[in-house]
């Protein structure tokens, strides 16, 4: 009897879960998306479900395939809205001078909010949950860890040369598709199923494995459908407070397309599950830095058919570097797969203080800051030094 109560609830869960997102499905397709100040409400109440319903195809899916994997895949579901957002800034990019700033000041923002905010976070709602001021991370975590640190040293590069470039493509896409190969061949892992993911699983192998690309589906439709306007509603709010374009779209679009794997994460968090808050945090910032910036340049170049890199300005190399700087030192601080409150503190409160100095040069202030930090860790950690060696080694899975 306590079983069945427990399907039932779990049902009831996926149920309102589902409605979330059917609302705005129906209003979207027939017309009748509400316009004004309540905008983005709507679409942004579709996204709560539709991420929800991601976690637990992610889970679901673990009973099927690698864990690595199935978080990979729901990463890529995650970011549509952020891909979405990127790519149209790109091809208008290429077209229009006055978007060519867009896509970076796009990209550097999500980058940044999912380490600086979105990492912290999950610190911070595990030890409300559980009391715990640190988390031990998983070993499995040594792919997308050492797939960040490839990306971030390359990275570099970027602001130096001063262009995105249909090489800097070739290079992040290669370190991409190899995270995905280690992904797919990676171990089994049994994922702990309750609620709404141990009532699929009580259905039969068939089932549960129909509802589960049902679930992926479902979402990545609801997150493509609800992405612009609910970005757009809040860019029109935004306007109308007389921020800063750039700003806009560097905090208030990201913050707006990333809420999905935020949601995701925190809901693992809040039931005691760290490792799986981190698995989806990792894959989307592995995705966003490597294939994220890897499609700009190919979308600017398609777009404007010509092989010339997107040059930047002063403003956009800044922000890359300060990106790649807080990557690293991000890096650093986990690479010993532990993750303490405090160094959650350090990345948020780094993070958070930069919105208080518009000035551009903060940004190589801030930039040295984490890259100073970062040699501080490494100079008084030997747990952290030896780690960062281990990760130039081969991966061994």
């Amino acid at each position: 009897m306590t079983q069945r109560k427990s399907h039932i609830g779990g049902w009831l869960w996926i149920a309102a879960s589902v409605l979330l997102c059917l609302q705005w499905i129906a209003l979207r397709n027939l017309g009748m998306a509400p316009h004004g100040v309540i905008a983005p409400l709507l679409p942004g109440i579709a996204i709560f479900g539709a991420a929800f319903i991601l976690s637990w195809a992610a889970e679901l899916a673990q009973l099927d395939i690698p864990q690595a994997f199935a978080f990979s895949l729901l990463a890529l579901v995650a970011v549509l809205p952020e891909y979405a957002v990127d790519m149209y800034f790109s091809w208008k990019a290429a077209r229009d001078p006055a978007y060519a700033a867009f896509p970076i000041a796009n990209m550097t923002g999500a980058n940044r909010l999912l380490i600086g905010l979105g990492w912290a976070t999950i610190v911070v709602a595990y030890w409300l949950k559980t009391r715990e001021k640190k988390i031990i991370l998983d070993l499995t975590h040594r792919l997308e860890i050492k797939a960040l640190l490839f990306a971030t040293v390359y990275s570099f590069l970027i602001p130096l040369k001063k262009t995105v470039s249909l090489l800097d493509a070739v290079v992040l896409l290669a370190i991409f598709v190899v995270y995905i190969w280690y992904a797919v061949r990676s171990r089994m892992v049994e994922p702990e199923l309750e609620g709404p993911t141990e009532a699929v699983s009580a259905l039969g192998k068939s089932v549960r494995r129909i509802v589960t690309v049902s679930f992926f589906l479902l979402s990545a439709y609801t997150i493509y459908i609800s992405a612009e306007p609910f970005s757009e509603g809040l860019l029109v709010s935004g306007r109308l407070l007389g921020v800063e374009e750039f700003v806009l779209v560097q905090w208030i679009a990201p913050l707006a397309s990333e809420s999905p794997e935020f949601i995701v994460a925190l809901t693992f968090a809040l039931r005691g599950l760290p490792n799986q808050s981190f698995s989806a945090m990792f894959s989307s910032k592995v995705n966003q830095w490597t294939l994220l910036i890897g499609m700009i340049p190919i979308v600017y170049a398609i777009s404007g058919r010509s092989l010339a890199p997107m040059h930047l300005d002063e403003r956009q190399v800044e922000e890359v570097f300060l990106t790649a700087a807080q990557s690293f030192f991000a890096v650093a601080v986990i690479s010993n797969y532990v993750f303490s409150i405090w160094e959650s503190l350090v990345l948020f409160v780094l993070f958070a203080s930069q919105l208080f100095f518009p000035s551009p040069e903060i940004r190589y202030v801030y930039g040295a800051a984490y890259l100073v930090l970062t040699i501080f860790f490494l100079l008084f950690s030997r747990s952290l030094r030896q780690s960062m060696v281990g990760f130039i080694g081969r991966y061994k899975g």
